[in-house]
């Protein structure tokens, strides 16, 4: 892939400013490539030096700073701030040399984003024969048409009469069995005529009917106010239509296509947490800040290392173990959820993925994660606990094969037998844990021993030294 900086050779006052991203960014993040947006950081008619921030380009996952490749003074702004999905290679400025004449700068004719690609030319495809359709028979206007009940209708067809001689009487309009034998009666004390037989209508072919027209039912539903008014929905006036960020369209898009390709199966388990606090109040007093969730995702990553075919992938033909084990944690953040990676996690201790986790996380709200912070990962945590929720499922992130996602750790008593074997109530702290898991990968058997190993691992904090 071949970019284009911001140097002319044919303008030499005239310096143009491209969309561009580093090289790694469109290596790691192909979707960035097809549309961004921009967010300027200088004005018209400012001095800018090599190096300085020019505006922010937001790409579908990740907020990127275009700086300046040249001194000179910002002479023409192209592309408004807000822009959305503007082309990789768009002119979004002219940079001119100080000293020139800055306000009278033109934009050169030469100068412009590069050529699309030409697409592959398709044959033209070849008329298919029009099929005749005979002309769809519809009621005289003027006339009131009928919903019949099936059994109205039969009485109506044996008896030759026409619904719109007689009076609905069912709900919404309907002629019931009822209204049919009104009209039978009518019929023979005289008091109505037989209706004049209609002349067949010509069979000369026709073009077809628009969908719309041959969907419409033969009978449709008679002009008389329902019993209720539905609501409006999708009227102007009724709503406010929120935009979606580039990062919540592209988070709609997998999560649409994990549940929809992605068979997921649950599997549940409380895990005693007494060990874990006592263990973490004790690193508290030899100044150790580690948080409970710490304490989750060595657990989960030393279970990994245990049970190497849990972290596995499907890369659409079969099964495919990987080799680390990079642990995703999920962010909530302004533009959406993001799943920063620690690294390597089974070989890491509590000190160094608290650290990891307190960075990637301010990184991931202040939209400063480098794509190769955010992608890859082997398996997912998601924990909800913060927020008081007990318990929850969640979606798996394709293409991993797992998620887990933690709930709160709440107080539970548990009935339990001392050292003389006498009963007794004892207190005891759990958190609820699920792990969605994809059944072509990780059946319901190995989920189940995963589960268990990682509740053996987290109740024991010894084993995650």
């Amino acid at each position: 892939m071949q970019l284009r900086y911001s140097v002319s050779t044919m303008w030499s006052h005239v310096k143009p400013l491209y969309i561009t991203l580093p090289l790694y960014h469109l290596l790691l993040d192909p979707e960035a490539s097809r549309s961004v947006s921009a967010q300027h950081s200088c004005f018209v008619g400012e001095a800018v030096s090599a190096g300085d921030a020019l505006c922010e380009i937001e790409t579908d996952k990740a907020v990127v700073t275009l700086d300046a490749s040249d001194d000179g003074i910002l002479a023409r702004i192209v592309v408004a701030e807000g822009s959305k999905n503007i082309r990789l290679g768009s002119l979004i400025g002219l940079l001119v040399e100080e000293g020139e004449d800055w306000k009278h700068v033109e934009i050169p004719k030469d100068i412009g984003p590069p050529p699309p690609a030409a697409k592959p030319s398709v044959p033209p495809p070849s008329p298919e024969p029009q099929i005749s359709t005979p002309v769809k028979k519809e009621h005289a206007p003027g006339k009131l048409q009928f919903r019949l009940s099936p059994a109205a209708r039969n009485i109506l067809e044996k008896h030759a009469l026409d619904a719109n001689q007689g009076t609905a009487t069912g709900p919404r309009g309907i002629f019931t069995k009822e209204d049919a034998l009104k009209l039978v009666q009518l019929k023979q004390t005289g008091k109505i005529t037989e209706p004049r037989p209609t002349p067949p209508l010509p069979t000369t072919p026709t073009a077809p009917l628009p969908p719309q027209a041959a969907a419409t039912p033969s009978y449709p539903r008679p002009m008389i106010p329902p019993v209720s008014t539905p609501g409006q929905p999708n009227v102007e006036g009724t709503f406010t239509e929120v935009p979606a960020s580039n990062i919540r369209r592209v988070i709609a898009k997998r999560l649409t296509e994990s549940k929809s390709t992605i068979p997921h199966a649950y599997a549940t388990t409380d895990c005693d947490l007494g060990a874990v606090l006592r263990a973490r109040q004790n690193l508290v007093k030899d100044d150790i800040k580690v948080s409970v969730n710490d304490f989750i995702i060595k657990a989960a990553a030393v279970t990994l290392k245990q049970m190497p075919s849990v972290n596995a992938s499907w890369d659409g033909e079969g099964p495919k173990q990987l080799p680390c084990i990079d642990i995703s944690v999920a962010v909530a953040t302004d533009r959406g959820l993001i799943t920063p990676v620690i690294k390597d996690a089974a070989a890491k201790g509590l000190q160094e993925i608290a650290d990891s986790v307190k960075t990637l996380s301010k990184k991931a709200r202040d939209g400063k994660l480098l794509p190769e912070e955010y992608q890859g990962g082997s398996f997912s945590i998601s924990n909800l606990g913060m927020f008081g929720i007990d318990e929850f499922t969640a979606v798996i992130n394709p293409p991993q094969a797992c998620i887990l996602a933690v709930g709160r750790f709440r107080p539970v008593l548990k009935l339990t037998q001392d050292e003389e074997g006498n009963a007794q109530l004892q207190q005891r702290q759990l958190i609820t844990v699920t792990m969605s898991s994809d059944s072509r990968v990780v059946d319901d058997e190995l989920a189940t021993r995963f589960l268990e190993s990682f509740k053996a691992n987290l109740e024991n904090p010894l084993r995650l030294a």
